[in-house]
């Protein structure tokens, strides 16, 4: 995988928003209103990222590409009370996310890619996925660079899920973006250090990567 610098394509950042702002217009705020196919896939997908916490309830969290916000949700009925910070490019979304968790001393939503803040951890879900028209060495470049702006803004680590291309072949679609999981495990081995964790082994046609910084 091709180390790349610099700010994501905004022509690709358009395009995201556009298609991601269209599924929440069509299913409001439900896992199909963020191209998820149901809640227990959702809720399997938000509990591998508590493996980076690493049962620490008080850690602070970003959330790039957040949604209407439901991995808050998730975090607070697990018991987290950090501080979370939730980033979409779509303003509609932070605007549900508002709407639907409210804004306080220990959670806020802004309309942007690239986080101002840093906190102890930063996660991505489901937005390496839909890569539409984008050419997939184009798309593969926005993902590299989404995953290091994830590096700044987790000082402790970060984590990020994406399709897989371990899933067979005659489910996967062309607009959607699948990389593969040992391609990705050297790619954050080489520019993030030797913690790092591959995690397949829970169900869903996608994997899981937590990245912890020395």
């Amino acid at each position: 995988m091709t180390d790349t610098t610099g700010s994501s394509d905004p022509s690709i950042l358009a395009e995201v928003a556009e298609y991601y702002a269209s599924k929440l217009e069509a299913h409001g705020s439900t896992p199909q209103g963020v191209d998820w196919n149901g809640a227990e896939s959702h809720d399997r997908r938000h509990r591998q990222f508590l493996r980076l916490l690493d049962g620490d309830l008080d850690a602070s969290v970003i959330d790039i590409g957040c949604g209407f916000g439901d991995f808050l949700r998730f975090l607070r009925a697990a018991g987290h009370r950090g501080h979370f910070i939730g980033y979409d490019i779509a303003p509609s979304m932070i605007r549900k996310a508002r709407e639907l968790h409210g804004e306080d001393a220990d959670r806020q939503w802004r309309i942007g890619a690239e986080p101002t803040e840093v906190t102890d951890f930063a996660i991505a879900s489901g937005i390496f996925n839909v890569k539409g028209d984008v050419s997939h060495e184009s798309w593969r470049r926005y993902v590299v660079q989404t995953i290091d702006t994830l590096a700044r803004a987790g000082q402790r680590g970060f984590a990020f899920n994406v399709l897989s291309l371990s899933s067979d072949p005659d489910r996967r679609r062309p607009n959607l973006y699948y990389a593969d999981p040992i391609e990705m495990l050297a790619h954050c081995l080489a520019r993030y250090g030797r913690s790092v964790a591959l995690l397949q082994d829970y169900g869903l046609y996608e994997f899981t990567m937590i990245v912890r910084h020395s």
